[in-house]
């Protein structure tokens, strides 16, 4: 007992001055964040060490691996087919565009990616499409979101929530679908697809509309985005990133222009381009896309081969035994294509040896697959370029300076996806 009475518990003035000599030991000094890898504003299991003067950020070091899969070594212990469920999980908001992404690689290096039937084209190229939309509206609404926003997010769902039923009528699945073949599609489109996707065109156009009155012009949003996160051209080419914030940064390169691909050369659309390069730009930049893409899905309902009934029984794969699995009701009256079935099934397709890269335009920018074969139905190595993994590189350069308010400002600029970063 009188030990702990002769404890002197100190005054206010005492522990005042106190805490001033502590603040002067510590001038000079900078504070360590650890930011992540659960904070709402990373958008995933993204963890950044900030360094910190006052509430100025001196140096950044983004952390990534937390969702790491191994997608590349699995793909090197199944066929080219059995992988494609795995592209679902890359870009997890767009796995449409995925699976052609995949597709279309693997058709480069058998030689066919020139041959696919012309319907299969468009409705690739719809798929694609509609997935652009949906990974656009979603990172839209947690981007505005996270600056204070929280209408817009309840709009663009409602909108994704149609994309998904679009999907789900053409896969059978809303989410992951795995819908695109080596050499074509898992079926044709249901015929009253092609009016469904009329009608969203139409109803998603008034909701970009509306989500437009509601921020580009709204004084917190342009205060906020305007002249933050500065991305000058030689910065963007030098990191390699691509898509809309390479765009953004005023250099006009889309792969479905300069390096076409599917139908996308008999199509009429434009490319924005920014000019700035900063957090705005890149919020303007994907929403002109989103309607850029709505005319492409225009133009695809009316041109499609067949129309939306396909009365004329346009094929939706390559004419190919060795690559496509033949008819069910063959299958069980042919010995012929019973063993093809087999064969396709347990070995895979025959992939000559050599090396193919195929890049595609992806929501988040070129995704791209390259494959080594050394023949066979299973990649020997595989590689994917994953746009959201190189468009984080440039974190450590692009927030120092900036406002620790600034941080998930600059990254629902970037709109990135960790399932696709850490594959």
């Amino acid at each position: 007992m009188s030990q702990i009475q002769d404890i002197q518990i100190p005054d206010s003035a005492t522990r005042a001055a106190h805490a001033v000599d502590d603040l002067a030991d510590m001038e000079g000094e900078r504070m360590v964040l650890n930011m992540g890898p659960s904070h709402p504003a990373t958008h995933g299991v993204l963890r950044i060490v900030l360094e910190l003067d006052g509430e100025v950020i001196t140096k950044a070091d983004p952390d990534v691996g937390y969702l790491h899969r191994g997608d590349e070594k699995i793909a090197e212990n199944m066929t080219y087919t059995q992988f494609i469920p795995y592209t679902d999980r890359l870009d997890y908001l767009s796995p449409l565009a995925n699976n052609v992404a995949y597709a279309l690689a693997v058709e480069k290096a058998l030689g066919i990616h020139d041959k696919l039937p012309p319907r299969c084209q468009y409705i690739r190229v719809m798929c694609c499409e509609l997935a652009r939309i949906s990974s656009h509206l979603l990172g839209l609404g947690a981007f505005a979101m996270d600056v204070g926003a929280v209408t817009v997010f309840l709009l663009v769902f409602t909108e994704r929530e149609k994309i998904y039923n679009l999907a789900e009528a053409a896969s059978g699945a809303r989410f992951t679908t795995s819908y695109t073949r080596i050499g074509g599609l898992s079926r044709d489109i249901p015929p009253t697809w092609c009016d469904q996707v009329r009608q969203f065109v139409k109803e998603c156009s008034k909701a970009i509309a509306e989500v437009e009155v509601l921020l580009t012009r709204n004084r917190i949003w342009v205060d906020r985005l305007r002249d933050l996160g500065f991305v000058s051209k030689e910065m963007a080419i030098d990191y390699a990133l691509s898509g809309p914030n390479l765009r953004g940064s005023g250099i006009d390169w889309d792969l479905r222009k300069n390096q076409p691909y599917l139908c996308y050369k008999d199509l009429d659309f434009d490319i924005p381009v920014g000019s700035a390069g900063d957090c705005y730009d890149r919020y303007l930049v994907r929403m002109e896309e989103m309607r850029q893409s709505l005319r492409i899905l225009s133009q695809c309902v009316e041109k499609i081969p067949g129309g939306a009934e396909n009365r004329t029984h346009e094929p939706v794969n390559v004419a190919d035994g060795k690559v496509v699995l033949p008819a069910k009701s063959k299958v069980l009256s042919s010995m012929e294509e019973l063993i093809h079935q087999f064969m396709l099934v347990t070995e895979g397709m025959n992939v000559p040896p050599g090396d193919t890269y195929f890049g595609h335009e992806n929501p988040k920018g070129e995704l791209g697959f390259y494959i080594h074969s050394k023949g066979g139905g299973v990649p020997h190595r595989m590689k994917i370029r994953a746009p959201s993994f190189i468009n984080l590189s440039i974190l450590s350069e692009l927030m120092p300076g900036h406002m620790i308010s600034d941080v998930p400002v600059i990254l629902g600029s970037l709109d990135f996806v960790m399932g696709e970063s850490d594959r």
